[in-house]
Parts: C-alpha cells; structure tokens; sequence
C-alpha cells in the first residue's frame, strides 16, 4: 500500500483547532513538522506557552485524526513551546483575521450580553451563571463568561478550573475553555487567599480590561455573574453595556425576595430590561419518591417577578454538592434538566430560540 503523504497528513489536520482559539492548528502554523516513515507519522505540534492545561486535548484530536488515514498504522505526537517568533507569528495571524476581539466595543457585532444579579449573598447567584452558561452551551451557542464579582469570585472552582491560569500571547489574554464555555476572572491574576482590596474606580478599570484586553473570539451569548447588591460594579457593568439584558436571582424566602427586587428596580432606573427571575433552591426533590418538598416556602420567585412586571423563567432545586463536579451538573440529572428548560427560556427571551 502506497504511503501516506505530508499533504494528506496536512490536510487531515485542518480539522483540529486550538482549543482556546477555535481556529485550525494548519491556520495558526501550530505544525512545526510532520515526518513519515513507511506506515509511520511523527508531527511536533507547537503550543503557546510550556505546560499548557489543554495539550492533552490537542495530542488527543491530533493522534485521532491521522490513526483514520490510510496506510497509517502508527502515529507520534510531539508537543513543543513556541519561540518568541512563533508566538509572535501566532498572534498576527489572530489579529490578522479576528472580526470580534472586543465584543462589547466592537460595532456591529451580534453578541447578547446578560448580566446575572442578586439583592443579596448566598442565593447561589454564581450557581446559577455557571451552569446556565453550560447548558446554553449544550445548545451549541458559543457561550463567553465573565466573573465581574471582583470581590467574591467563586466561578472558577464552581467550573473546576481554579488551578489553571489562562494563556497570555503578547497584549492577548486567552480566556479558560471549560465545559465548552470561556471563562474569565479576577482569580486567575491575584495570589491564592489574597483578598482584593480595591475602590471603585479601579474596578471598573479592571472590569473594562477583562472586555478589551480578553480573546473572546466570536460569542453569541455573554454571561456576567454581578456581585450582590447595587454598589460600584453592577453600576459599573450597567453603565458599560447599555444594552444587556438582565436575570434576577432569588430563593422563595420572603427576605431574600424583597432585596432581588431591588436589584431589578437598579438595573429598570438605567433603562436595563429584566427579562426574568430565577427562582433557585425552589424546593426538594426526594430521590425515592419524586415528590416536591418547598423546605424553603414557596412564592418568592414569582413575587419578585410580579413586583417587576416580569416572568419567572426557572425554578431550580436544591442541589446534592455530591451530585455536581464542581458545581456542574451533570446531562440526565433533576438540576441540569432544570438548566436546559432556563436556558431555553433564555434563549427564547434574547432572540436565539
């Protein structure tokens, strides 16, 4: 049988992208040399920075696709770290063809931005971001999120990703890929436990950088997760994206209701449209019986709703942490069955239904 040739082993890896580009490793001149040896193929791959959390994704999509050609019965994966040239190469390729690098600046670009916000702490706001960003991703919408919760950032460990740092080429900060969404947060640049003791002003800074200075390649829905309450930041997001649309978050409590509304009035006094509720820790579900137990009471939800001339577009249950990796839930269970049903809703609200 004839050998495979470089050309076909080129082509074959035009299909694999980089995972925190989403562009062809072809494209981005990634393939640093392909040899071929009767039935066997080595590739050297080169990655932006040494040690980088997604290599094994790529070795895995590289070895998968040339173990498929013909005549090829043994397949080697190198990976590499790009020089400074390459990186640099890498970079203008980006710029070179990127239409959207700055969503929220750039005109003319379809993106819908919802922020997510709470009167108060403790209502699993951030819960909520999280996992609706990954069931709206299962829809296959390229879904970005920004943890704007500068003081109280908790979405990286609810993502499992709070040990990774994002990759940086040149001026270019590449947001972290996980469960098919792309993340950015204060956490990834401040020292473990270190607490961020800023004002205002200087928040807003950061928040502008996380909009400018971040990758995000094309979105179709961007998620903010607020810090609770109506200070600084949520004025701050609220004066930089004049067209977001906004998810209030509260639980049935009669409390906790009354602070989500005021959350909604902020965001209806500059001109924002609250475009529902959702109501989380909605109730119980037993695991033996399927019945509904309202541990909590009932009524919040729809109370915060009705006071803000709204819908409630979701009731979450109270979760198991057993049952989430890290906070989300996996396909098949009460919580994510939930999360698709919102995300629909959402999606619905926003025009991409």
């Amino acid at each position: 049988m004839q050998a495979v040739t470089k050309e076909q082993v080129i082509e074959a890896l035009r299909v694999v992208e980089d995972p925190d580009v989403h562009r062809s490793i072809v494209e981005l001149d990634m393939v640093r040399s392909v040899r071929i040896k009767g039935s066997k193929v080595s590739v050297e791959i080169a990655l932006t920075i040494k040690g980088c959390p997604l290599h094994a994704v790529i070795e895995s999509q590289v070895r998968s696709v040339l173990q498929k050609l013909p005549s090829v019965t043994e397949v080697v994966v190198t990976i590499g770290t790009m020089t400074d040239q390459e990186r640099e190469r890498f970079a203008a390729k980006i710029r070179a063809n990127d239409v959207v690098q700055a969503p929220l600046l750039a005109e003319g670009v379809n993106t819908k931005f919802i922020t997510v916000a709470s009167g108060k702490g403790g209502v699993g706001k951030s819960t909520v971001t999280a996992n609706l960003a990954v069931a709206i991703a299962r829809t296959g919408r390229r879904v970005g999120v920004i943890d704007a919760d500068i003081y109280g950032f908790s979405l990286p460990k609810l993502f499992g990703v709070a040990d990774v740092k994002p990759a940086i080429i040149e001026d270019m900060v590449m947001p972290v890929q996980t469960h098919g969404v792309s993340l950015i947060s204060m956490h990834f640049f401040v020292p473990s436990n270190k607490p961020v003791i800023w004002r205002g002003p200087m928040l807003g800074k950061m928040l502008r950088n996380f909009f400018q200075e971040v990758h995000w390649g094309e979105v179709d829905v961007m998620l903010l997760d607020l810090p609770p309450g109506t200070g600084d930041m949520a004025l701050d997001v609220h004066s930089t994206l004049p067209t977001s649309r906004e998810l209030i978050v509260t639980t049935p409590q009669e409390n906790a209701a009354e602070v989500a509304v005021r959350a909604g009035v902020m965001a209806q006094q500059v001109k924002h449209d609250v475009i529902g509720v959702v109501e989380n820790m909605a109730y119980f579900l037993c695991p033996h019986c399927g019945e509904r137990h309202h541990i909590f009471g009932t009524g919040g939800g729809q109370a915060v709703a009705a006071t803000l001339r709204t819908e409630l577009l979701g009731q979450i249950p109270i979760s198991s942490t057993e049952k989430g990796a890290n906070g989300i839930f996996p396909e098949a269970t009460a919580e994510a069955d939930a999360f698709a049903n919102l995300a629909e809703a959402v999606l619905l609200k926003i025009g991409l239904a």
